[in-house]
């Protein structure tokens, strides 16, 4: 009787870490085939130009970072940049508007250069030729679409910004 206690024991343990082997390798599965579906998302809309950078974090050139909550965004589209982001630092110059932020614009005159990195992700160059207060816009993305964006003005600080990429919402309707 005993003997056959044990055996019931030793079966029921086999199964028991039999079941959990599976649920993790199945697990695992899932997990790479949402990375290999993200990469594959971030890869695409890199490649049309057609994105969004969502920030989540502020960190200006002076004093600390900031955690941002609200909607902000710069979304790239194949024939305009909107920026709406958040701006904290200093200006060296009054602006001609004081009620309007500096990264707060639409650009449709803009240089845009891509360059694949060691890493397998893109560092891209924004040139706003229509904008008197941007300099230059660096946005670094790696290949699961976490990305950096810093930013040079002409008369403020510089500021960047961590977040993500983003597919373009799709139209209502």
């Amino acid at each position: 009787m005993k003997t056959l206690m044990n055996f019931a024991v030793r079966i029921a343990l086999l199964l028991v870490v039999g079941t959990l082997i599976f649920d993790t390798a199945l697990a695992q599965d899932k997990k790479a085939a949402r990375k290999a579906k993200r990469l594959e998302e971030v890869k695409q809309v890199i490649e049309n130009r057609r994105y969004v950078f969502e920030p989540t974090y502020m960190n200006p050139m002076r004093g600390g970072g900031k955690q941002l909550t609200s909607d902000y965004d710069m979304q790239i589209r194949q024939d305009s940049l909107i920026s709406y982001l958040p701006y904290s630092g200093q200006a060296y110059q009054a602006p001609v508007d004081p009620t309007k932020n500096a990264l707060d614009f639409t650009s449709t005159k803009f240089e845009y250069t891509t360059t694949k990195n060691k890493k397998g992700g893109w560092e891209i160059t924004i040139v706003p030729k229509d904008n008197r207060e941007i300099q230059k816009m660096f946005l670094t993305i790696s290949e699961d679409g976490y990305a950096t964006l810093r930013i040079t003005s002409y008369n403020r600080d510089a500021i960047s910004f961590e977040g993500t990429i983003e597919a373009p919402p799709k139209p209502k309707g």
